[in-house]
């Protein structure tokens, strides 16, 4: 007589194998995708690297030769704004809906409103800064551009800094108030100093997701083929340049649009690597 336990246990057995096995095909098809792309990315992007491309503004229509200075200067400026007025805006909120609005209804508006945000098309942000912002200030600018990305930069922050510090045990928030401590220092110097790791790799994760976005750019700071760090007038940017050159009919301008490409995306990886790096040997001392 079959034991109905062994039949139960087989079919478990099996529904759990054939899970693995789909979700390690899963992981082995994105790994080669992923490969795949910075492969290729690597190939064309590495033939372009040259000193002009890094010492020369962007090239006319029809003419050899030229670099991406203007742009890549254009993207460290309005990237290092965003970054610098998201950051703080995106932890002070996130420390606030932790510590302060866990009954609050001003919080869970707040968590509402942050959702939407990240969901979002990037498009839709760069025409609402283009209405409040560009119409009425009458020209694109640096300063538009800076505004719109930090839109897209402040609920990663917030969401990742929310996250990260409801991941802090509540033995170690009791300790510290049987201690004596008033509760902001509490919030700032224990659960907020206990997952700062997570917190900077929120803030890297904001610094990802704005610096390839080209669509609110297209909307606010547009471009400029000339050399300019005049964040109040129209600024080139890598990522609007890529956009242009890789759509365009010369070999040249594509070739700077591979070149740009791997400047972003390698920046963006290596900055990563290297605060997980440091942050690792700094737990480990």
């Amino acid at each position: 007589m079959t034991n109905p336990n062994n039949a139960v246990y087989r079919r478990r057995l099996l529904a759990h194998r054939i899970g693995i096995s789909l979700s390690f095909l899963a992981m082995v098809a994105g790994i080669f995708f992923l490969l795949w792309i910075l492969a290729t990315l690597a190939i064309k992007g590495f033939s372009a690297l040259s000193l002009s491309m890094l010492t020369e503004t962007t090239p006319s229509p029809g003419s050899d030769g030229g670099g991406l200075m203007n742009a890549i200067v254009g993207s460290l400026l309005m990237v290092g704004v965003a970054t610098a007025v998201s950051t703080p805006i995106g932890i002070f909120a996130g420390v606030y809906l932790a510590e302060y609005g866990q009954q609050s209804r001003f919080a869970q508006i707040t968590r509402f409103v942050t959702d939407i945000m990240l969901s979002a098309p990037s498009i839709v942000i760069g025409l609402f800064v283009y209405a409040i912002f560009v119409a009425h200030a009458g020209h694109f600018s640096g300063w538009a551009g800076s505004f719109a990305i930090s839109l897209i930069a402040i609920p990663v922050v917030v969401r990742t800094t929310d996250n990260m510090l409801n991941l802090v045990p509540t033995a170690l928030r009791e300790a510290a108030f049987a201690l004596g401590a008033p509760r902001w220092k509490v919030a700032t110097l224990v659960r907020l100093r206990a997952v700062k790791a997570g917190v900077i790799t929120g803030v890297l994760l904001a610094v990802a997701r704005i610096s390839g976005e080209t669509a609110p750019l297209l909307f606010t700071a547009l471009n400029n083929q000339f050399y300019s760090a005049n964040m109040n007038a129209p600024m080139a940017n890598l990522p609007v340049v890529i956009y242009q050159f890789a759509m365009s009919p010369y070999d040249n301008w594509r070739a700077l649009a591979w070149g740009g490409a791997l400047l972003v995306t390698f920046s963006v990886l290596g900055l990563n690597i290297l605060s997980r790096t440091l942050f690792r040997q700094k737990v480990q001392r």
